[in-house]
């Protein structure tokens, strides 16, 4: 069963994700100094955060930068591919269902758990990179935050490495 889900509460939960997605973003930028898409879509995100319009520029932005997360893979661009996924989860943040299923947490904290794995990736595969990127994460999340991830179940299994990031962070919230 839906429950509600405020525009102030869905301003927060984007605000969060663009607060943990954006410090990754020099990694896809090092490695793609010509490719604005995860900027543009951590942009359009915040602007939504800051009391714009929730709009297709949005779901534009999170899709271009999709693209561009699948053309760094593509490419053996591994870290800045991550940087780019914590992008789209940030602009995906905006588009939080107010449905009780486990799938939404990934809108939530899928930000986090990419920007984690781009910084382990950037350090030679350390575990504790991305753990420290979760902890400040986790300190990151506002009230507001805590209590929209606490009206969902706990994150779903599955996702390799940032699937284990996100349901640590998860996990650290409740």
């Amino acid at each position: 069963m839906a429950f509600e889900l405020s525009r102030s509460e869905l301003r927060e939960v984007a605000g969060y994700a663009v607060a943990c997605a954006r410090p990754a973003l020099p990694i896809f930028e090092r490695d793609r100094p010509n490719d604005r898409r995860a900027r543009a879509a951590i942009d359009v995100a915040q602007a939504f955060a800051e009391g714009a319009e929730r709009t297709k520029a949005i779901r534009d932005g999170a899709w271009a930068a999709h693209r561009a997360a699948q053309e760094a893979r593509d490419a053996g661009q591994r870290a800045a591919s991550e940087a780019a996924r914590a992008a789209v989860a940030a602009a995906s943040a905006a588009f939080v269902h107010p449905l009780p299923k486990a799938t939404q947490v990934k809108h939530i904290l899928g930000a986090a758990a990419h920007a984690a794995r781009a910084f382990e990736l950037v350090a030679g595969d350390d575990p504790v990179v991305g753990a420290d990127h979760i902890a400040r994460s986790k300190v990151l999340a506002g009230p507001a935050v805590v209590e929209v991830l606490r009206r969902y179940p706990p994150a779903p299994r599955g996702g390799g490495r940032p699937g284990e990031l996100l349901r640590q962070l998860d996990a650290s919230l409740r």
